[in-house]
């Protein structure tokens, strides 16, 4: 790998460790205005034309092949709006720092997932990393951090692992996928195809009010669709192209950081104990599972 390269992919992999670390703060502050159907519709919107925009600049735009109709209707289903619509839902109940902690169990579910349908080898490092991820989400529901009372909360709790899991099944459903073309090409169609989905269900619910929509709203609702899901999108893609996957995926681990950090300085959320316990517990499990070899557990 030539040192350009690598600076490409590090620069991409710092691009999208903030732009999507700074999303679930973002998200936290316009669900205060929208529901979670118009936010993740309006946002869904804005990020197709942006995405269409960013690959009509590089000349590639291209028709989805038929090969590849049943992933992108899987990941739209799945992540563009499964995902989202579930994890939006449960932001709008749960503490920024906590959803995104949930957000990111998916790669614990995934492992067994794929040892289980993919035949993919659950080592003996894998699965002493799902067991220490998974020690970090007992921490986040032990009777002393959540208050068991308030069904409001903890029907979002669920919202949001409901929202990993799906993710997670998405995750195994483009492994498993024979590739025609790339997972980016396909992006910009998977957004048309959820905003196509959500916006007759959006027009069925009270419209948001306009006079709601402040310079600084709107700026927040620009930042999701273009920053947060387009340019991250991309940087995604950038980076794993120049820099290996390992790399790239204990990078990513940064994410949840920044979108912590960001929730305590700019929406005053507080720091506890529990949630410091299980973002290093979640993450470093995360982390174990992601490196090592392959040999399987005895």
């Amino acid at each position: 790998m030539s040192p350009s390269a690598r600076r490409q992919g590090i620069l991409a992999l710092i691009i999208v460790i903030v732009a999507w670390g700074l999303t679930w703060p973002v998200n936290k502050v316009v669900l205060a205005t929208l529901s979670p159907l118009w936010a993740v519709t309006l946002r869904s919107a804005i990020a197709t034309v942006a995405l269409f925009a960013l690959t009509a600049s590089r000349g590639r735009i291209t028709l989805p092949p038929r090969q590849d109709l049943p992933v992108l209707l899987g990941i739209t289903l799945l992540h563009m709006v499964g995902f989202n619509l579930l994890t939006s839902w449960g932001l709008g109940l749960v503490p920024t720092g906590r959803t995104v902690v949930l957000a990111y169990t998916t790669p614990l579910w995934v492992t067994p997932g794929a040892a289980l349908f993919l035949r993919e080898p659950l080592t003996f490092r894998r699965l002493i990393g799902v067991l220490v991820g998974l020690a970090g989400l007992v921490t986040l529901f032990n009777p002393l951090a959540l208050d068991w009372s308030d069904r409001a909360v903890v029907l979002g709790n669920l919202a949001i692992l409901a929202g990993a899991l799906l993710w997670a099944i998405s995750i195994l459903h483009i492994r498993a996928h024979r590739w025609a073309s790339t997972p980016f090409a396909l992006i910009p169609w998977e957004t048309l195809l959820a905003t196509a989905l959500l916006v007759p269900i959006a027009l069925s619910t009270p419209l948001p009010v306009p006079a709601r929509w402040s310079p600084s709203f709107v700026a927040l609702l620009l930042y999701l669709g273009i920053i947060g899901t387009a340019v991250a999108y991309w940087a995604t893609a950038t980076a794993s192209r120049h820099l290996p996957a390992v790399t790239t995926s204990l990078g990513l681990l940064a994410t949840p950081v920044v979108s912590v950090i960001t929730a305590t300085l700019w929406l005053g959320e507080p720091l506890t104990l529990s949630l410091v316990i299980a973002i290093v517990l979640v993450l470093g499990g995360v982390a174990i599972g992601s490196t090592g070899s392959d040999r399987p557990a005895d």
